[in-house]
């Protein structure tokens, strides 16, 4: 498979390309910078520098055009303000889902974040409610299209512990922690399962192996 990563340097995306490599697949990254791009070689991924924030629908397309799916992992990351929540994590998911389609790359997967179907409370930071928001609106998006199969992820709290290869993935887990490690490896076994598409699933650190847990949710 030809499988196309927006947000190719973050630290899930890295670890998707590892997998991917290493099983014979061609991982393609999306970065906004040059001088990422070494990271992805070495991870055995090839690097394409496209800065989602400025580039145009078609341009993004061209860099999908023959994948045989497309993960969205961008993210603007710790320290970034509001309105960056706004233009990477809601504004680049929407233009790589107009791509993605317009490409005819119907096989689409998102990481998104626990929290966007719940009410904050009050008080809750400015920032992270505006990153919530614009998952949010991202989600919502992606759902509303009937020209892709799209397929949902939303992991708890991250760390970077090794992975241990047992998860909880359902409609509703609970809060808690997963590892990046095994994060990665459910985004590879969702794209080998195309039952999954129309799911929205949230996925924490479990006592099913990935596989498994998968497979227990394909429709």
């Amino acid at each position: 498979m030809r499988i196309v990563i927006a947000g190719g340097h973050g630290q899930i995306a890295l670890r998707l390309e590892r997998l991917l490599a290493a099983r014979g697949d061609e991982a393609v990254g999306l970065v906004r910078r040059a001088e990422q791009a070494e990271d992805l070689v070495r991870a055995g991924a090839e690097p394409v520098v496209c800065d989602l924030e400025a580039a145009s629908a078609d341009e993004v397309a061209g860099h999908l055009a023959g994948a045989d799916a497309a993960v969205f992992a961008a993210g603007a990351g710790p320290g970034s303000g509001a309105a960056r929540k706004d233009t990477v994590d809601r504004g680049a998911a929407v233009l790589f889902a107009d791509a993605a389609e317009a490409a005819g790359v119907r096989r689409f997967v998102v990481v998104s974040a626990m929290g966007t179907d719940r009410e904050l409370p009050a008080g809750t930071d400015e920032v992270f409610s505006a990153y919530l928001r614009a998952k949010t609106a991202a989600d919502d998006d992606v759902r509303a299209r009937t020209g892709l199969d799209w397929t949902i992820l939303r992991p708890g709290r991250l760390t970077d512990e090794p992975g241990t290869g047992l998860v909880e993935l359902a409609d509703r887990t609970g809060r808690a922690e997963v590892s990046r490690d095994d994060v990665a490896a459910v985004l590879v076994a969702l794209l080998d399962a195309p039952g999954t598409a129309g799911r929205t699933l949230d996925l924490i650190g479990g006592s099913v192996p990935v596989v498994d847990a998968v497979a227990g949710v394909v429709d």
